[in-house]
């Protein structure tokens, strides 16, 4: 018997509805229309068309910071996919006390990113501990500028990312390792696959989606970097502000009483579309394997198993 009445789902899914049109999509609305305008806090704004697009693309900080985002993201890419998955494939033996490791390789996840931060300002100091370690043992002669070049700062801030996103990533490959077929190991072991070509030719195929998951992840997450260069830098950006990346810009010009909020919402707009290149690459790859199965059928399965096998027996014998 039907003991509830027509609007009970409605009344359940409410709020949730209510804080999305409340924080996320009004918000996201208004930026792209504030884009067009010249607004500013407490004054106001007019519709001036695309003369804030027109105005960042030249803008020597907006590009600056285009060059800034882009290495972070290309660096981070390859070393917070291989280096997470060589932890996972170490990690995932049944082993006892593994756990403890495992726990240990998380921690820096639940640290606050603002806390080691401040750490590693501390340790890369002309007096930190960093370079009072190296003169110590007589590599240098004086202070390296860790925090002072620009580049050096940059390295600074993408070791720090890769330090505190290497557990993260990890756990995501050793729920992905945990579903390739140990069967398939086994049958290439038999056929004679060394231990590289079963990684090559049984887990890469895997954890193919997992690791797609992942570099969409380092690329949205890279570009949107923001507390790793604002605490290095005291807020600054580094040198002449070289190391700001699109969020810190963003921050400068659009707060404040004197804050261009209509400058800063057409840089939001912008770092938005950038974002969507990284999803639209996963999405287009993840609909490229839903349409591979329906044209294998059911048994794809089985087949690429096979031909994991063949692939890795063919190397053993050339």
């Amino acid at each position: 018997m039907n003991s509830h009445r027509w609007y009970t789902p409605w009344l359940l899914v409410a709020p949730a509805v209510v804080w999305t049109v409340v924080f996320a999509l009004y918000p996201f609305i208004n930026t792209i229309i504030l884009s067009f305008t010249n607004t500013r806090p407490l004054v106001g704004g007019e519709f001036i068309g695309f003369a804030n697009y027109v105005e960042l693309w030249h803008d020597d900080v907006f590009w600056n910071a285009m060059v800034t985002t882009f290495v972070y993201v290309i660096i981070c890419i390859p070393l917070l996919t291989i280096l997470p998955l060589l932890l996972a494939l170490l990690l995932e033996k049944k082993i006892p006390g593994i756990s403890f490791f495992r726990t240990v390789a998380y921690f820096p996840v639940i640290a606050s990113v603002v806390v080691v931060a401040l750490i590693w300002s501390w340790m890369f100091d002309s007096r930190g501990l960093i370079n009072q370690s190296l003169q110590w043992m007589g590599v240098t002669d004086g202070p390296i500028p860790f925090l002072v070049d620009r580049w050096k700062l940059l390295g600074c801030a993408i070791l720090l990312t890769v330090w505190k996103g290497l557990g993260y990533y990890m756990i995501v490959y050793l729920a992905a390792l945990g579903n390739v077929n140990h069967d398939l190991y086994e049958a290439a072991a038999l056929d004679g696959a060394s231990a590289f070509q079963r990684f090559r030719n049984v887990t890469i195929p895997g954890i193919r989606p997992a690791m797609i998951l992942i570099i969409a992840l380092i690329a949205v997450s890279g570009m949107r970097v923001f507390s790793e260069l604002y605490v290095l830098t005291n807020g600054t950006g580094g040198p002449g502000g070289e190391d700001s990346s699109l969020v810190m810009v963003i921050k400068q010009v659009g707060t404040g009483l004197s804050g261009q909020l209509g400058y800063a919402s057409a840089l939001s707009v912008v770092l938005f579309l950038l974002t969507l290149i990284p999803l639209t690459i996963i999405g287009w790859a993840n609909n490229k394997d839903l349409r591979s199965g329906h044209r294998t059928g059911r048994g794809d399965g089985r087949v690429r198993q096979t031909a994991a096998i063949k692939n890795a027996t063919k190397e053993t014998t050339a």
